[in-house]
């Protein structure tokens, strides 16, 4: 793998020693590595947002009460086991 060299403040080399030392990382690289994987993955749910949003807003508008959509819902979330 190749390597790559950053620039960090002391406060930051501390803390990132500190979760090492803590045994939630086996070393820097490795705490370092799941930064970058959990911000994909922020990234991933950020574009699924975002087309879902889009999917809405091009859908139309809905002549659906409020009361309809929080009972439709509440049907969905008890038919999948999530309430």
């Amino acid at each position: 793998m190749p390597a790559m060299s950053v620039s960090l403040s002391d406060k930051m080399r501390g803390f990132i020693k500190s979760r090492v030392e803590s045994g939630d990382y086996h070393n820097e690289s490795e705490y370092i590595r799941d930064l970058v994987r959990r911000d994909q993955e922020r990234l991933n749910n950020e574009d699924a947002l975002i087309a879902e949003l889009d999917a809405a807003m091009a859908s139309g508008m809905s002549n659906q009460t409020i009361p309809d959509i929080m009972r439709e819902v509440k049907t969905r979330l008890k038919a999948d086991g999530r309430l």
